[in-house]
């Protein structure tokens, strides 16, 4: 005789920290940001992928309640972002792209005035005080006047004072933007960091690639004001799948009109006189392209290297631009606005 068992499992289902659905701004004639709709999952480290300009900080200032979208909604830890404004600031902090600390004080001092703004009481706000500057690493310079700081732990001060109030979710806007190489990984290490140890959500906007690559377990790419990708770093990156050879070449358009023609190529584009193939099995490729580049009077090969698809390379496949192309383009864009107002 058997015995079937009669226990209930229960499928645990994420809690979301963020839900935004057709969020769309618009400031005039222009859509700062376009009918965008994601969500984010508690304890999540998720990414706003793309150039300048291209919606990231307009929609970290909408679900933050410092801006009112024109159409759309938010929640955020189930907070509606407009008829719940107070919820949702208690909620979250921010740490923003322009430097907001006051530079005459101490590290400790700007902690002290952010913590009693959100009504902490003594005794919490010295032992926050603490936890965030150690988890930050600057308990030793708790009491050195902020301008004496570095960029980089300025930065550092700034995802503390963020932190001092408890927030469910964290929003860092453009975190790294303007620090050196090293600062930057140690600024990456700080934010994982945070994210394990206090499962704080985290909602991170940044224009550098590997940035999103190496924190982000999910990241949407924006451009124009739209999603145009959302997935994960290696699912986003197979997508284009197999091998990238870049070519330095003397006549890119010649060449470009050469290598499209060839059969085992995937995916050609054509970028600051680079031009990238994609392809499986790389390495037995590069051979090949040395007999076109032999065969082929009118163009010359000057360089050629062989990696694993980037994400700047899934931006370039959906937006037909690198990433300084399309910060270019939306500076242009800018420029040209400022003209016909003038003229106006």
């Amino acid at each position: 005789m058997t015995h079937q068992s009669n226990r209930l499992y229960i499928l645990q289902v994420p809690m979301l920290a963020i839900e935004a659905k057709n969020l769309t701004k618009k400031y005039d004639e222009l859509k700062a940001v376009n009918d965008i709709s994601f969500s984010v999952d508690e304890g999540e480290i998720f990414g706003l992928l793309g150039p300048n300009g291209a919606g990231k900080t307009t929609t970290i200032k909408m679900l933050t309640t410092l801006t009112k979208p024109t159409e759309g909604w938010a929640k955020v830890c189930g907070y509606d972002i407009l008829k719940q404004r107070d919820n949702v600031r208690s909620t979250v902090g921010i740490v923003f792209q322009e430097p907001a600390l006051d530079n005459r004080l101490t590290g400790r001092e700007n902690l002290d005035f952010h913590a009693r703004l959100y009504g902490l009481d003594k005794d919490t706000r010295q032992k926050r005080i603490k936890e965030v500057l150690e988890m930050v690493e600057l308990a030793d310079k708790a009491d050195t006047i902020v301008r004496d700081y570095s960029g980089g732990m300025q930065r550092r001060l700034e995802i503390a004072r963020g932190l001092m109030h408890y927030p469910k979710v964290l929003f860092l806007d453009e975190p790294t933007l303007g620090l050196d190489t090293q600062t930057r990984r140690h600024i990456w290490e700080y934010v994982l960091n945070l994210n394990k140890k206090e499962r704080t959500t985290i909602i991170l906007t940044t224009h550098y690639m590997e940035e999103a690559d190496y924190l982000c377990r999910r990241v949407a790419i924006i451009d124009f004001g739209k999603i145009v990708a959302l997935d994960t770093p290696d699912n986003l990156k197979s997508i284009l799948g197999g091998d990238v050879i870049s070519l330095e070449v003397t006549s890119p358009d010649k060449a470009y009109s050469v290598f499209q023609k060839i059969p085992w190529v995937k995916k050609i584009t054509q970028h600051d006189g680079i031009i990238d193939l994609n392809c499986e099995e790389g390495e037995k490729k590069i051979p090949l392209l040395m007999k076109e580049d032999r065969d082929n009077i009118g163009f010359e090969i000057k360089s050629i290297n062989l990696r694993k698809p980037t994400l700047e390379d899934v931006f370039l496949h959906f937006s037909g631009k690198t990433i300084r192309e399309a910060e270019a383009s939306e500076l242009e864009k800018n420029k040209r606005k400022m003209k016909r107002r003038v003229r106006e």
